[in-house]
């Protein structure tokens, strides 16, 4: 009995491979989404040290001190991604990155790529395709349809 309980120990352990996927198939709503994309802009939003306190508390320890707005994609379409703290130093234009565990946020009813503390942003070697930026998957507005049966 030991050893079936071993085994069923060693199973759920066993780590699945990541699924990659392109940028074309995004879509609102989902998560849990591995990309290897390449960053063709990067515009910074909001830089503060995260010094400035309200209420006893720094700002730092409670949201993002630094954000950036960064246009992101592979041969099959682009995005915006949301860079957080020091995911904003590794998105630098031309530079090859992996998003592992990335989801779709929406912001003002169009979709943005982002990597929160579940998920992992890596820069990677650089890859040989073009970044198709006229398939902007960003500038496709949605809009929130609530269904009634």
């Amino acid at each position: 009995m030991a050893t079936a309980a071993a085994a069923a120990a060693a199973a759920t352990t066993e780590k699945k491979k990541p699924v990659f996927v392109k940028a074309e198939s995004l879509k609102p709503g989902t998560h849990g989404h591995n990309l290897t994309v390449k960053v063709v802009d990067s515009n910074t939003i909001k830089a503060s040290g995260g010094t400035s306190s309200r209420g006893g508390r720094s700002s730092a320890a409670r949201g993002p001190a630094r954000l950036a707005e960064c246009l992101v994609g592979d041969e099959t379409g682009s995005i915006l991604f949301t860079a957080r703290n020091e995911q904003v130093d590794m998105m630098k234009p031309g530079a090859t990155v992996i998003l592992r565990n990335a989801k779709i946020d929406m912001f003002k009813g169009s979709m943005r790529l982002a990597v929160d503390k579940w998920g992992r942003v890596e820069v990677t070697e650089p890859a040989d395709f073009d970044v198709d930026q006229v398939n902007n998957l960003s500038l496709v507005e949605y809009e929130l349809v609530n269904v009634e049966e």
